[in-house]
């Protein structure tokens, strides 16, 4: 297996706002300083067959680094870094926990329809 570092960016737009982001330019910076992965989140409470627990992957970029990474549209990430998630923004604050902690990559607990299994993401240096 050949070692490869993707970027990646995490975040909730509501539906309507996810269309009209699509068809612009993302040269924006929002100054987390977020890798992009090419995924949308979502609560899994908030999705009709996501269950109770993390947060689904509600849209993934066909030829992004997530779709490169294994993820699939309906996985549910339950675990960043050892810790139980529930909402987007808890993702994304784990993730640069990790990266200011100077961790090189984070491992996240996915669950899918073949079952549970452990992605382990690399995180872009600053």
């Amino acid at each position: 297996m050949r070692k490869k570092t993707l970027p990646l960016t995490l975040g909730e737009l509501p539906r309507e706002q996810r269309q009209a982001r699509a068809n612009t330019d993302d040269r924006e910076n929002s100054g987390t300083q977020m890798p992009r992965l090419g995924f949308s989140l979502a609560p899994a409470g908030s999705v009709a067959g996501g269950g109770s627990e993390g947060v689904v992957v509600t849209q993934v970029e066909p030829d992004g680094p997530a779709a490169a990474q294994g993820f699939r549209t309906g996985d549910v990430i339950l675990d960043v870094g050892g810790k139980r998630v529930a909402h987007p923004d808890e993702v994304r604050k784990a993730f640069a926990d990790a990266r200011s902690g100077g961790k090189r990559t984070v491992l996240l607990r996915v669950k899918s329809g073949e079952g549970t299994r452990f992605l382990a993401v690399p995180l872009a240096r600053g």
